[in-house]
């Protein structure tokens, strides 16, 4: 068998630490590590790994001093790892029992793709939701295999689960959790990974997403927002020489719109005029334009003088349908 190394960030999840611990150590898939790294937990979630450490020698527990986030855990967690393949959990998550055994199988045919599976949303008692992580994410009708990465930056956001995924060790040589990022790591993480990588998806929920109050989007949304426009900028600059028009500027439309909910119009304006520039034709540019009106900015003319002659263009082979009609 190949070993499977588990990384499992943990920070104040006490009441969900010892399901999701189980819930590796309950595999039906046995040759795997289980590395947790506890990011400074205030509450009793380093008595409890402690004491798990003690009874199952699978378990390597290691112990930030201070906090230092999400990804530098998880970078942290994934360079202690032994096996060929890493596999990730979040420490308020829970997986099936034959999650790993399903996903290395795949990966014994090839082990290129990134493996990951469908996931059931529970709340704060386990209980299901009765909705997907596809579901959640209005991602039934993207392409989950296969190359992915225009799919997962367009629409509404990160629908691969991270609590799913799995693969080889060595991708972790090239690509990191971005450390700049502070909620949006995971997403940033996957987008680079599909750069390169092929996707496979399991359509059975091998893994349980926990939705509860303590979920950070839930508790810090002006924060969310500002690390969404860092996201789109850092994609801009890594991957905008090598993308299209018409998608650099639909993620400036998204800057756009996360600058506007913060109150900064003029930047959002400016920013809206730019991906117009690169993509005139797009279906919510009239959106753009009344925007720019409403919020008032003289730079609307100068887009007019600019694209007159295209405008003119539109206008007139437009002119024969409106006449028919």
């Amino acid at each position: 068998m190949v070993l499977v190394s588990v990384v499992m960030p943990s920070y104040n999840h006490e009441r969900y630490l010892p399901e999701s611990i189980e819930s590796v150590l309950n595999q039906s898939y046995k040759d795997f590590e289980l590395i947790i790294v506890d990011d400074d937990s205030v509450d009793s979630s380093q008595e409890i790994i402690a004491a798990y450490q003690k009874k199952d020698q699978r378990i390597r527990a290691f112990f930030h001093k201070k906090n230092l986030g999400i990804a530098k855990t998880l970078n942290d967690g994934i360079e202690k790892t032994k096996g060929k393949y890493v596999a990730l959990l979040a420490s308020d998550d829970i997986w099936l029992e034959s999650k790993l055994e399903k996903q290395v199988s795949v990966l014994n045919a090839d082990d290129s793709l990134i493996v990951w599976s469908e996931g059931e949303i529970i709340d704060a008692k386990g209980l299901s939701t009765g909705q997907t992580f596809t579901q959640m994410h209005f991602a039934q009708h993207k392409k989950k295999s296969g190359n992915i990465f225009d799919h997962l930056l367009q629409g509404y956001g990160n629908f691969v689960f991270g609590s799913s995924v799995i693969f080889k060790r060595d991708y972790f040589k090239d690509i990191r959790f971005c450390e700049k990022l502070k909620y949006y790591n995971d997403y940033k993480f996957i987008v680079d990974l599909s750069r390169s990588h092929s996707f496979f998806f399991l359509p059975q929920a091998l893994a349980k997403y926990r939705i509860h109050r303590k979920n950070a989007i839930l508790l810090d949304r002006e924060s969310w927002t500002r690390d969404e426009i860092t996201l789109w900028n850092l994609i801009l600059k890594e991957y905008g020489s090598s993308i299209s028009n018409r998608m650099k500027a639909y993620l400036l439309s998204k800057i756009g719109s996360a600058q506007s909910s913060l109150g900064n119009k003029a930047f959002a304006r400016k920013t809206f005029f730019q991906a117009i520039s690169l993509d005139p034709f797009r279906k919510d540019v009239f959106s753009f334009l009344v925007f720019a009106l409403v919020s008032g900015d003289d730079s609307i003319a100068k887009f007019f003088v600019k694209f007159k002659p295209l405008l003119l263009d539109v206008a007139h082979s437009l002119s024969p349908i409106c006449k028919k009609t």
